[in-house]
Order: C-alpha cells, then sequence, then structure tokens
C-alpha cells in the first residue's frame, strides 16, 4: 500500500494519464448513437436527434462551466477563502471540470444503463483529475499519501540523544566549527531524512509527524553539536513539502565537509483544512507546540549547538509567517529567520473574517498578533531576517518587501531575494532556502565568512 500511496504525481506520467482517461471519457458522454442515421454528407435536418443531443451537451457543458465560474467567484472575492488570488491553470482546471461534470450529468438519464455508470464514474473521474492537476501546479503535494494527508515516510532512527542544556547564552566552542571540524573516514555521503513524533506534551496539539533532516556530520559516532533550523511549511501542505529541501540541503553538505544545519519541518496547522494561525487558541494551542514542545524536542533529543545565533526559525507561506512572529516574539531563542513568501500576519481570508473567527472578534488581540506591531514594538540587536519571494507572486512578494522594511526598521539585519519567475508555488520553496543558507552558513560558524554568498 505504502509503494502505491508514495507514487509521484507530480513529475512523473500520473497526471498525464488522469487527462487522458478524462478525454475518453468525456468523449464517450459526447458522441451518442442515436436511432435515425444520416447519409454521408447530408446536411442534419433542425429535428434530428443529432442536433437536438448536441444543444443538450453544449448546454449541459457551458452550465457546468458557468457554475465552476461562480464557484471560483465565491471562493475567492466574496469569502476569499485562499487568502490569495487563484493561478490561472488553477481556474482553467475548475472550469473545465465543471464542463466535463455538466456534460456527464445530462447523460445520467439517456441512454443504456452501462452509459449512466460510465457518466457517473466520470464526475468522480473529473473531479480527481482536476484535483492532481492543480496539485501538479503547485507542486506542494509530491505523492498520493501526501495529498490525501496519509503517512507513509519512514521514521528517522535518531542516533544518541544528547541533552542540551537550556541556558541559551552558553557559549560554543573557542573556534568555529569550519576551522576545528575534521570529517571522519566512515562519515555518509549525504543526511539522513525521515519522520519523527514530537510529543505535544504542554500544548495537547495534534500535530503530524515533523520531518527531520540531519546532514553527514550528525551522522558520526561523535557527532559535533549542530546548529539547527526549524522550519514550517504552508497551508494547504504539510512537513512532507521539506523533501524538496533534500538535495538543497546535501548539496551545501558536501560543500563543507559534512557540516551542515539540522533541519526539523513541524507541523503547526495540523490538518491541510486548517489553519490555527500559530496563536494559541480553541483552534489549537500552536506556540506552546512551537515554543515549549518543539524546543523541548531540540534541546532534549537532538545534539544541536546552544546560543541563539545557532537557532533559526522559518518557513514558506503560512509557516513564513509563523516564523516572523516566532522570531520577532522569541529573538532570546532565535537569532535568525528565514521567511520564504510569507503572510505578512495571520490571516483566514478577510480581515474582518480572521477576526471574528480566529480571535472571538477581539481586533485588539488580533492587531497585537501581527509580526509588525511586534517589531514596532521591539528593538533588536544581532538578528538576522532573511526574505525571500518571486517576481511573479504579485500577492505575497509586496508583503515581503513591507515585512523586510519594517524588520529593518526594528533593528534587525535584513537581506531580500526576489525569485526572476518565480511564484507562490513550490518554485517559491525550491528557491528561498538556497538564497539563505549562505548567509546563515557563515553565522552558523560552518564556513568563512569571507566566503559568504559564494555557495549557491
Amino acid at each position: 500500500m505504502g509503494s502505491f500511496l508514495d507514487i509521484n504525481i507530480i513529475d512523473g506520467p500520473v497526471v498525464l494519464g488522469f487527462v487522458v482517461a478524462s478525454l475518453l471519457a468525456l468523449a464517450y458522454l459526447v458522441f451518442r448513437r442515436v436511432s435515425r442515421a444520416i447519409p454521408l454528407g447530408q446536411r442534419v435536418p433542425r429535428a434530428h436527434p443529432v442536433r437536438r443531443w448536441a444543444i443538450i451537451v453544449a448546454i449541459g457543458a457551458s452550465g457546468g462551466a458557468a457554475v465552476g465560474v461562480l464557484v471560483l467567484v465565491l471562493t475567492e472575492v466574496v469569502f476569499n477563502v485562499f487568502g490569495l488570488p487563484l493561478d490561472p491553470d488553477t481556474r482553467a482546471w475548475v472550469v473545465c471540470a465543471f464542463a466535463g461534470i455538466g456534460v456527464a450529468v445530462v447523460n445520467l438519464g439517456r441512454g443504456r444503463w452501462w452509459r449512466k455508470v460510465i457518466a457517473a464514474a466520470s464526475i468522480a473521474l473529473f473531479v480527481v483529475t482536476a484535483a492532481v492537476g492543480i496539485n501538479a501546479g503547485y507542486g506542494l503535494n509530491p505523492t498520493l499519501a501526501s495529498l490525501l494527508g496519509v503517512q507513509t515516510a519512514p521514521a528517522l532512527a535518531v542516533p544518541r540523544p544528547v541533552p542540551t542544556p537550556r541556558a541559551s547564552a552558553t557559549p560554543g566552542p573557542p573556534k568555529p566549527l569550519w576551522q576545528i571540524w575534521h570529517a571522519p573516514a566512515d562519515m555518509p555521503a549525504v543526511g539522513k531524512m525521515g519522520t519523527v513524533v514530537i510529543p505535544a506534551t504542554a500544548s495537547g496539539f495534534a500535530a503530524r509527524p515533523a520531518y527531520l533532516y540531519l546532514p553527514p556530520a550528525a551522522l558520526v559516532a561523535n557527532p559535533p553539536p549542530l546548529p539547527v533550523l526549524i522550519l514550517m511549511m504552508g497551508q494547504p501542505g504539510g512537513p512532507d513539502s521539506s523533501t524538496r529541501y533534500l538535495p538543497t540541503l546535501n548539496q551545501f553538505a558536501a560543500a563543507h565537509r559534512g557540516l551542515g544545519p539540522i533541519v526539523l519541518t513541524v507541523d503547526q496547522i495540523g490538518s491541510p483544512t486548517k489553519n490555527p494561525l500559530c496563536i494559541d487558541s480553541p483552534a489549537g494551542r500552536v506556540h506552546t507546540y512551537v515554543m515549549t514542545d518543539v524546543v523541548d524536542y531540540v534541546r532534549s533529543t537532538l545534539h544541536v549547538a546552544t546560543g541563539r545565533v545557532n537557532w533559526a526559525v522559518g518557513g514558506y507561506s503560512n509557516g513564513g509567517e509563523c516564523a516572523l512572529s516566532f522570531g520577532a516574539k522569541h529573538p532570546d531563542v532565535f537569532g535568525s529567520i528565514v521567511d520564504i513568501s510569507g503572510e505578512i500576519g495571520p490571516s483566514l481570508g478577510s480581515v474582518a473574517t480572521t477576526i471574528r473567527l480566529g480571535f472571538g472578534g477581539d481586533a485588539a488581540a488580533y492587531t497585537a498578533e501581527q509580526p509588525l506591531t511586534i517589531m514596532k514594538a521591539n528593538r533588536y540587536t544581532d538578528t538576522l531576517a532573511v526574505f525571500t519571494d518571486g517576481s511573479a507572486d504579485s500577492y505575497y512578494g509586496p508583503e515581503g518587501a513591507t515585512a523586510e522594511a519594517a524588520a529593518k526598521a526594528a533593528g534587525m539585519t535584513t537581506a531580500r531575494f526576489v525569485g526572476q519567475g518565480v511564484g507562490h508555488r513550490s518554485d517559491a520553496i525550491v528557491y528561498g532556502l538556497p538564497m539563505a543558507l549562505p548567509l546563515l552558513y557563515p553565522r552558523w560558524g560552518l564556513e568563512p565568512v569571507a566566503i559568504a554568498h559564494q555557495t549557491q
């Protein structure tokens, strides 16, 4: 079962297969055998069944497409369900799916029983095809298991738990790791990634398993204390989206004698259909989960370096906003922030909806949780904040620019990178981290400061 669910549904032939199947089903539903044959080359009479059937199919397709457009207007414009405009190809998938459903519906009351069965099955086929196509466009759920929210990734055996002192000001080694580290001969060539379960002891938050990356240097008999990067992904989505980072993390580790950060991607939403806004609320005590349960897990289970400079928090989209919020609230824990195409504040769509559903109608509480509000009320020294977004992201790109300006005004050392042609999809994920790591590696003592920016 696991191997079936682990099939690639983004880059492989799965999307093409569904499209072909849908086109074949649509062709069957459109072309219907009628009792009165027309001689070849003769014009079809106005009252002939063929003409009537063509009109019925056209009405079904256009009616279905109209329903699709209405759904888009309601979700995007009226209720702002997704918090941002949908991309053109997503809209096309939705309209085409509803047009196909319209054709299937007009077949349900006509023809033999098998035609009705095929029509009913086609409705499901058109919906699944659109879902797979939209998912492939965004690229956030690489497998069927990921799309369905089923966990199939293997658990990662964490080597030799080494408790780390809680004192964030504990000094590190007298020299940076890049100077004193000598990779042993039996060190693996690449790191390992797998799932770990973080006990929600303090929060009770129902989080999905986290994804943990251990670089090669963490897999040797006597590993050095390494920096840690806590990541959060977008909504919808989940920690498994971090698998997109695996090649980048291994590439950087290979260029630095196996040295790299321990990367822990946690689940701050609990479900693809939820958005607890990274606060403690009736929807989930996410702040307590991340800042107590996750932080305690890292300190007690992973061999990480102490000191706030060696700790970073980051994320994409919803996770980017959460990272900016946590980093702004807790500069004593996190010395660096990586905001990849992040939202500028907690959002459930419109401001009014967010205040009503997320904050129980308390507008003051909503304002207090805005990262811009938090940063304005504080002064930061020695905090690095990296912001990345894409030139094709007309919604979150400007928000990233605003957040970066606010962070700089609050005293943070900031950097912003804009990827040409990058949108608000998996391309933003793939683009963001490689831009931040060259700034983080020297800060973590994994490479000399003088060669920063050389590793891209």
